[in-house]
């Protein structure tokens, strides 16, 4: 059944409220990887919680336990668990969302305060950290509530709520909950399918699907020697560097091509056949796509297939930083007595953290050993999630396709995505249900860089998707 005239128009009306809302959830730091910005992760589950309320959801907080990051122990931030709706004669969702956001700072390279969100009228772009990723969707699912709540509007399926602040630091404690709660009796049990907005179209004009999503193993590398910070002048060219090492171990472990050198990595993935090269070609996706939305025209080939599918269906080793290295302005003549270099890499089917671990450990090892260096090393994995593809002929998909044309007049590219969702897995795995990625922001979005936007018209446009894609589920046969 196609979703309701009033609903669709009801969106358009509240565009400015639901935009002030977003620029509220913004306004909060909620910064999961960082251990000074804890309680404003929990500050944000709470504010969501009584968002929650306020529109009729029954939540409850669960409380994940603690974990210890940086040497610090911490309390993990609350899941809220949610439902709406309770009829047994229709389909019940799964939605799932993050409310926690990454690092941002103005001196990072961005144009505006980050957790301000600026609204530029010319552009229709809503900037600020995490008005993509994921707070924009969240939120969407909120505006789409609070038509049916004023209203008095049934929904067409039941709902069943499951957002956490850890996503990007590994999800934390969620996999025991899900899968605790997806057994008999268990919060998730009952559950028909799952649909998770945290992704994006391919570029800024074809909405997509998404089905499956690469995997993250995510590395710490330290080396360490001296017992302090020494002077360059006095212990240059007399004592093994750390920062020296350790530049040299990152140097062994991806070519400027993209090409991961680290022995059986790359071998673990049976090259594409001529039929799979086919559906890349078909994606309405060009290099200048690529290049606009990195803003250089840096892409690694003029092939589109072949970078479509380096970002979709190949590993890829990307170094992220360096820890404890001189890093702000001026000049400062520092040995650093302990570095440590943060890389992760990106997994595709076959491949999963516990069959990448023993490859990169003895890589390192073997490096580090050939360089005949007296400094010690450490080699730690932070945490890590296993790809996911699922069947994009399911009824789920299909709802969401008829979903896509009403709001968008255009059928969506079916696509495998370059980021990792951990959870995504876990969900499939432990509820034994089809998962669904149904994306409401652009492929320039630029969500984890400088300037994260979505635009207003996604918010807006993409809300009414996410509503008639309920509409469409209560309606498609299983």
């Amino acid at each position: 059944m196609p979703a309701p005239a009033e609903f669709l128009k009801y969106i358009d009306t509240h565009a400015d409220a639901f935009i002030m809302r977003l620029g509220h959830a913004v306004g909060i730091p909620s910064i999961s990887g960082d251990p000074a910005h804890r309680k404003d992760v929990f500050a944000m589950a709470d504010w969501l919680n009584s968002q929650l309320k306020q529109l009729g959801v029954d939540t409850k907080l669960v409380d994940l336990g603690r974990h210890v990051m940086d040497g610090e122990d911490l309390p993990l931030p609350p899941a809220i668990l949610g439902r709406f709706g309770n009829d047994s004669n229709k389909k019940t969702v799964l939605i799932y969302g993050h409310f926690d956001v990454q690092p941002a700072n103005k001196s990072d390279g961005w144009d505006t305060e980050p957790f301000t969100l600026v609204v530029n009228e010319e552009t229709g772009q809503l900037i600020g950290r995490g008005s993509s990723d994921d707070k924009g969707p969240i939120l969407g699912w909120l505006n789409v509530l609070q038509y049916h709540h004023e209203n008095k509007v049934p929904l067409p399926v039941n709902l069943v709520f499951c957002f956490e602040g850890m996503e990007e630091s590994g999800s934390e404690g969620l996999d025991d909950l899900v899968q605790r709660e997806s057994q008999k009796g268990g919060y998730f049990d009952g559950v028909d399918c799952v649909c998770i907005s945290d992704n994006y179209w391919l570029n800024t004009r074809t909405p997509a699907l998404t089905y499956g999503l690469r995997g993250l193993a995510y590395y710490k590398v330290t080396v360490s020697g001296p017992a302090r910070d020494l002077h360059s002048g006095v212990f240059g060219r007399t004592v093994h560097e750390p920062m020296t090492d350790l530049i040299s171990l990152l140097g062994t472990l991806v070519t400027p091509q993209g090409d991961i050198l680290i022995p059986g990595v790359d071998a673990m993935v049976a090259p594409p056949d001529e039929e799979e090269k086919k559906i890349y070609a078909k994606l309405d996706y060009s290099i200048s796509d690529v290049e606009e939305s990195a803003g250089a025209a840096i892409a690694l080939s003029s092939d589109k297939v072949a970078v479509l599918m380096g970002r979709m269906r190949s590993p890829s080793l990307s170094i992220h930083g360096i820890e404890g290295a001189f890093s702000t302005a001026g000049a400062k003549t520092v040995i650093p007595a302990k570095v440590s270099g943060k890389f992760s890499i990106r997994l595709v089917p076959p491949q999963t953290p516990e069959k990448i671990n023993p490859l990169v450990f003895e890589h390192l090892e073997k490096a580090f050993a050939a360089l005949g260096t007296k400094n010690k090393l450490v080699v730690e994995e932070l945490h890590g999630g296993k790809p996911w593809v699922a069947d994009h002929r399911h009824w789920n998909f299909e709802a969401a396709k008829r979903a896509t044309k009403a709001v968008y007049n255009q059928d969506p590219d079916l696509t495998r995505e370059g980021g990792s969702i951990p959870v995504t897995l876990t969900f499939a795995e432990s509820l034994g249900v089809n998962v669904l990625l149904l994306p409401m922001g652009r492929g320039d979005d630029g969500a984890h860089s400088t300037n994260e936007k979505l635009d207003r018209s996604n918010f807006i446009e993409g809300s009414k998707l996410l509503g008639t894609y309920l509409y469409e589920l209560a309606d498609i046969q299983k």
